[in-house]
């Protein structure tokens, strides 16, 4: 069976979706003076640009309440580059 392209988080990229789905979380928390904990990854995409784009679905725990959201990071990796685009509760 081949391996498909973009297929879902191997062991190799989970520790590095958890860091960028963490940061995701710290920024809407500076931006909205929020104070949302980060839970777990649920889901992730990619799309390749001048960099990467993530759409990390993921967990957070709002005032005791697990709430789910999907955040948009745009990643340069060359540069060390991170940009959180978009942070929506789903």
């Amino acid at each position: 069976m081949a391996a498909v392209a973009g297929a879902a988080n191997t062991l190799e990229n989970t520790a590095e979706i958890d860091t960028i789905a963490r940061f995701a979380v710290d920024e809407h928390n500076k931006k909205q003076n929020a104070t949302l904990e980060f839970g777990k990854v649920v889901n992730t995409k990619e799309q390749v640009v001048q960099g990467k784009v993530y759409i990390i679905t993921l967990e957070a725990n709002d005032g005791g309440e697990t709430k789910t959201y999907e955040a948009k990071v745009w990643v340069k990796s060359w540069e060390n580059f991170q940009e959180l685009q978009e942070f929506k509760q789903v």
